[in-house]
């Protein structure tokens, strides 16, 4: 007898704000690459553009990182005939369903994000008033969220532990809307990945553009060689053991190399490896994993208008989905023709 039972829905968005870094790489866009061969998983995967308006007011930047992202993500192999890979900005359905569940959302929910709150706090400890440079866009970024997961009735979506409550929030506003209109919103489910690396940065801390310590993916390798040298260590000398669960360069190295690699590495540490050794070895692995996706970004990054035919097709695909669902919320709510 034969399963009868639909794949499960995964969609995965990406901020246009900034450079993608291997922090970038190990948690979100290796595993989603290796997800968009799957054929058992449906894959939507976009850039969300309107969402980097939140945090950037510099046009050129949110042009760059648009390009730069859809570049990475083609380099690195992403199935776009299994995948439906898009631009949030090419889907008018997306902000027209936005305004119609905003309409819906409570203002409360919304007055408990925890982005809104943090705002608010470090406002009222500066002695700012507490709404000082909050924007509605800023406030009312998880109904955005929500729309772009309800828009393609996504079953699940990796997110980090900080994102998880947005995903209660979609999942708060869908159930509105599905009592007080018609049931068209499935009920989405946060995927939190523990098991996935958040890789540290050049000074120790969680590898983050906000902190300015991050590996760009596709530096050129001379390039590459001077960030990885530029990672913190301590004073430990050749032939002093190391802790490798205290060591910035072990973890971008147990993140890249196979198990026998880590264990290998595990071993040289504790027999005193030299930091100039280890990075020069953390070098060799990273380079060798990415030198060919970063020629095929940079033929990319010269040839945007290819990029540019790729999202057009990923936004036909999706508009297959999201142009029927939103005739029937129209419907649902009131807004139709006159017969």
């Amino acid at each position: 007898m034969t399963s009868t039972t639909a794949p499960q829905r995964v969609l995965t968005g990406i901020t246009t704000t900034g450079t993608p870094h291997l922090g970038n790489y190990v948690g979100a866009i290796r595993p989603a690459v290796a997800a968009s061969r799957d054929t058992s998983i449906e894959s939507f995967l976009f850039l969300a553009d309107y969402h980097a308006l939140i945090k950037c007011s510099d046009p050129e930047q949110v042009s760059q990182s648009s390009r730069e992202i859809a570049a990475t993500w083609l380099a690195l192999g992403l199935d776009t005939d299994n995948a439906v890979f898009y631009r949030q900005s090419d889907i008018p359905e997306i902000t027209e369903l936005n305004w119609i569940l905003t309409c819906n959302a409570a203002k409360g929910l919304m007055n408990r994000a925890h982005a809104y709150k943090a705002v608010v706090q470090a406002n009222e400890e500066s002695g700012e008033d507490p709404d000082f440079a909050v924007t509605m866009g800023l406030f009312c970024y998880p109904v955005l969220m929500a729309a772009d997961i309800l828009m393609f009735n996504a079953d699940k979506v990796p997110v980090g532990r900080d994102q998880v409550q947005h995903l209660e929030m979609a999942r708060d506003i869908a159930q509105r809307f599905n009592h007080k209109f018609a049931e068209l919103f499935r009920l989405p489910e946060a995927v939190v990945e523990d098991h996935v690396a958040l890789l540290q940065g050049l000074d120790g801390r969680k590898m983050s553009k906000s902190y300015g310590n991050t590996i760009p993916l596709f530096l050129p390798e001379k390039q590459l060689r001077k960030h990885i040298n530029k990672i913190k260590t301590n004073l430990l000398e050749p032939g002093e053991p190391k802790d490798p669960d205290d060591s910035t360069v072990f973890q971008i190295w147990a993140a890249f190399a196979s198990e026998d690699e880590a264990a290998r590495m595990r071993k040289d540490f504790a027999e005193g490896i030299a930091w100039g050794e280890a990075k020069k070895q953390l070098f060799e692995l990273i380079n060798a994993e990415l030198g060919e996706a970063r020629e095929r970004y940079n033929e990319l990054m010269a040839d945007p208008a290819y990029i540019e035919s790729v999202l057009q097709r990923g936004a036909e695909r999706a508009r297959e989905y999201s142009v029927p669902l939103l005739a029937k919320v129209r419907e649902a709510v009131g807004i139709r023709r006159m017969s």
